[in-house]
């Protein structure tokens, strides 16, 4: 986690400064293919309104070859979509989770100095439960982003994600 990232049971919010212009990035939260890469990919939509589908296939988010851990395997192929609340491309990118019942996700991008500041906010979680799911999840994720935005590979998803875990638990203490 960085010193900007927030962590609480009703809101999450995580900033990352990718090295690449605006566009790219823009790229890998809207193109499907580009996506699947390190969160899940599912058609786009890209207009208020329209969906933003996603596809389970974390066992493919590794390079090298490591098992889906069994607490996950179920979810392995389950498809959704979500609906676009806000967008302005190349800029930001809302959308519903859970129909909205576990909120809404926005991602807003900004140039610095050629690279990119993405601040990913998870808003309206419904407790404790949400806040580690979906931290350690976002937390994962973005940095396979990050890897994937460097040309790096991501050996292994399932070790970045054990991280945010504990970070993420540790971040909410005992009472949160």
């Amino acid at each position: 986690m960085t010193d900007s990232d927030k962590v609480t049971f009703q809101e999450l919010r995580f900033e990352r400064l990718l090295d690449a212009p605006i566009e790219k990035v823009w790229r890998f939260l809207i193109e499907p293919e580009l996506r699947a890469r390190w969160f899940m990919s599912g058609p786009t939509e890209a207009v208020v309104g329209g969906k933003l589908g996603f596809t389970m296939s974390h066992d493919r988010l590794s390079d090298d070859d490591v098992p889906v851990p069994e607490r996950f395997r179920s979810h392995v192929g389950a498809s959704w979509a979500e609906r676009i609340t806000r967008i302005e491309a190349p800029h930001l990118l809302s959308f519903t989770w859970d129909e909205g019942k576990a909120g809404e996700v926005t991602v807003a991008l900004a140039e610095e100095n050629g690279k990119t500041r993405l601040v990913l906010t998870h808003s309206g979680l419904r407790g404790r439960g949400d806040a580690e799911n979906f931290g350690s999840g976002w937390h994962s994720h973005l940095a396979a982003l990050a890897r994937r935005i460097r040309g790096d590979g991501v050996p292994n998803f399932w070790a970045l994600h054990a991280e945010a875990e504990a970070a993420i638990q540790k971040a909410l203490g005992k009472d949160g």
